[in-house]
């Protein structure tokens, strides 16, 4: 299984630098449109290679995703929470039960008392 990890991760390298060495070429990225940018009198651009955008972008739907099931998940774990303090509160008070009967733990050894007792 780790032969197979190892490959996977070595074709995904070699594939993600087909990927950079094929875009290579220097985009301009720009904050607004050229148009906005003159009407507003301000504009933040940027020029990068092509492959750290198609990167970026690919890293930043990753977050976005994560952070987007993270939410969306928060209701089963705050439900699994409540679950474990209730199961933990039962559990004490099985233990309370217990310690506070006078029965023996074992069924034999009740039956053989009760009839003891007669």
């Amino acid at each position: 299984m780790r032969v197979l990890k190892w490959l996977f991760l070595a074709l995904l390298g070699l594939s993600l630098l087909g990927v950079a060495s094929a875009n290579r070429e220097l985009v301009v990225l720009r904050l607004v449109p050229e148009q906005v940018d003159s009407f507003f009198g301000f504009g933040l651009s940027v020029k990068l290679p092509l492959f750290l955008v198609i990167f970026a972008g690919i890293v930043a739907g990753l977050a976005i995703g994560f952070v987007w099931e993270w939410l969306r998940e928060s209701k089963h774990r705050s439900a699994a929470t409540q679950h474990r303090r209730e199961a933990g509160r039962l559990a004490r008070e099985v233990d309370r039960l217990k310690a506070d009967s006078d029965q023996p733990e074992d069924d034999v050894l009740a039956l053989l008392e009760r009839k003891g007792a007669r």
